[in-house]
C-alpha cells in the first residue's frame, strides 16, 4: 500500500530539547548543575508528564525528596518554555514543503498534557500544518508502547503501511515499524528528504 501520510515525533526531530537549557541559566557552578540534573531534575523525572501525571504531583513528590531545591524544581513548568531549543536544521522547511504538496501530516509525540498547550501556541504557525497531533500524556499511553501507534493509526484513519514515521530514537521507530508505520530513525534531514523520494512523497 503506497505511503499517503508522514508522521512526525516533536522533541528532538522538529525542535532541539534539553532540560538544562533552563537550568544553565538558572544553575552558575557547573558540577551543582550536573548534579542536579543527574538527580533531581531528570529525563526520568519528567518522562511521568508524557506519561499523564500533573506537574503539582510530580513536583511535590520531587519536593518532598529535595527540600533544599524546592524553588527551582517549582520553576520546571512555568518556564518549560526555556527548555526548548533552536528548530533542527531544516525540519521546518520539510514540513512546509510537504504541506505546499498536501500531503497529510501528523504527529505523535511524548509530551505533558499540561505543557503542550502553551508550547503548540508558541509554534502555532508550524503546529498548524498539522491535520491532528495525538499527545502522550492525554492519552495516558507514551512511546514505545504499541498502544500508542495503534490509537494513532485509528484516529489519523491510517492504514498499515499509509504512514511515514520520523523519530529520533530507535526504540520508537523499531515499536511503529511492528505496529504499521514505516519508521525511519532520524539523523538528519537529509535522510528524511531521500526517504521521502524513494517512496515518492516528495521530489
Amino acid at each position: 500500500m503506497p505511503v499517503r501520510a508522514v508522521v512526525f515525533d516533536i522533541g528532538g526531530m522538529l525542535f532541539d530539547w534539553d532540560i538544562g537549557n533552563l537550568y544553565r541559566k538558572l544553575i552558575t557552578d557547573p558540577a551543582q548543575l550536573d548534579w542536579f540534573l543527574t538527580h533531581v531534575v531528570t529525563p526520568a523525572w519528567h518522562h511521568q508528564h508524557d506519561e499523564g501525571r500533573d506537574f503539582a504531583d510530580t513536583s511535590a513528590e520531587l519536593i518532598a525528596q529535595f527540600p533544599d531545591q524546592a524553588d527551582l524544581i517549582r520553576l520546571y513548568a512555568p518556564r518549560f518554555g526555556e527548555t526548548v531549543g533552536a528548530p533542527i536544521a531544516g525540519m521546518h522547511e520539510l514540513v512546509a514543503d510537504l504541506a505546499a504538496a498536501d500531503v497529510p501530516l501528523y504527529c505523535i509525540t511524548n509530551f505533558s498534557h499540561e505543557l503542550f498547550p502553551p508550547f503548540r501556541g508558541d509554534h502555532a504557525a508550524l503546529f498548524d500544518r498539522f491535520i491532528d497531533i495525538v499527545v502522550s500524556g492525554a492519552e495516558k499511553l507514551a512511546k514505545p508502547d504499541p498502544a500508542i501507534y495503534a490509537l494513532a493509526l485509528k484516529r489519523f484513519g491510517l492504514a498499515p503501511g499509509e504512514g511515514f514515521f520520523i523519530d529520533d530514537r530507535t526504540d520508537n521507530v523499531e515499536s511503529a515499524n511492528r505496529c504499521g508505520l514505516i519508521g525511519h530513525h532520524f539523523s538528519g534531514v537529509e535522510g528524511v528528504r531521500a526517504q521521502l523520494a524513494e517512496l515518492n512523497i516528495l521530489a
